[in-house]
């Protein structure tokens, strides 16, 4: 009799502990889920005021007319991507950027330009949203971290190989971050 109540008990015992490194798991899971919708909503936030930039500056720069294209082309891929292509959204969103900031120093070549209130608040807001942009993936990144390492600690990783569950990949900085910028004086 005994000895079936610790049976008992260690069965109840390690059900127990696997919901409870499971739910842990699913929980971490999600979060990095949810930290990828942040992302996804910025990036929408971008495509949205996107074609509001180029007809603005469309008026201003009739001569730059390859850099907007660029900027309407890199958007049209981006909003084209499947949900779940991360690394290819943040490649065409990271030269995008690079792009915007192409109009942005537009500006400076059209001082009409550079003094439109429209142009102003779009520039505004298109920054804000980088910078969102750029600490949602410090989210995302912080997310997945948290994950991978549940499913490499013990006792976590022995539930994570039981439910296969694998690990999530980090968003990359783009390669051009990563140069040295040169300084000239």
């Amino acid at each position: 009799m005994t000895a079936l109540i610790i049976i008992i008990v260690l069965l109840v015992v390690l059900i127990g502990g696997y919901i409870f490194f499971y739910n842990n798991l699913q929980t971490a899971r999600v979060n990095t889920e949810e930290s990828w919708s942040q992302i996804d909503v910025q990036l929408q936030r971008r495509n949205d005021l996107i074609p509001n930039l180029v007809e603005t500056t469309k008026g201003y720069a009739k001569h730059e007319r390859e850099t907007l294209d660029e900027v309407v082309s890199l958007r049209n891929q981006l909003i084209e991507l499947p949900a779940d292509a991360h690394q290819e959204k943040m490649e065409i969103s990271n030269q995008l950027t690079d792009a915007l900031k192409s109009i942005f120093a537009l500006s400076e070549n059209y001082p009409d330009l550079k003094a439109s209130q429209q142009f102003s608040q779009l520039q505004e807001e298109l920054t804000n949203t980088e910078n969102k942009i750029a600490y949602s993936r410090q989210l995302f990144n912080s997310s997945a971290a948290l994950f991978n390492k549940k499913l490499v600690t013990f006792p976590s990783n022995l539930v994570a190989k039981m439910s296969h569950l694998s690990k999530i990949d980090y968003l990359q900085a783009p390669t051009a971050a990563k140069e040295v910028p040169t300084v000239h004086f």
